[in-house]
């Protein structure tokens, strides 16, 4: 959980493929995480792909719409 929605915050809409806000996880499992949070009700914003820069990435809106992008790039460690 980021935060709770019991008051009933208003979230930003999605501008083409974020929301200007979100959680970035770093994992080698892309794949499973997006199929978990899919299956649990999340919203396919990116599918699983490989990045021109090198790396592994998806992204959904969990279901009171906050950004979670799963992916393999190590920020000041290089590409995976």
């Amino acid at each position: 959980m980021v935060a709770s929605d019991d008051a009933g915050y208003e979230r930003p809409a999605l501008k083409g493929q974020s929301t200007g806000r979100g959680l970035y996880l770093r994992t080698d499992e892309v794949d499973d995480l997006f199929e978990r949070a899919v299956g649990a009700g999340g919203t396919n914003v990116i599918p699983p792909e490989a990045t021109p820069w090198g790396s592994r990435r998806a992204r959904v809106l969990d279901v009171e719409g906050n950004e979670w992008t799963f992916g393999s790039y190590r920020p000041g460690l290089g590409w995976t």
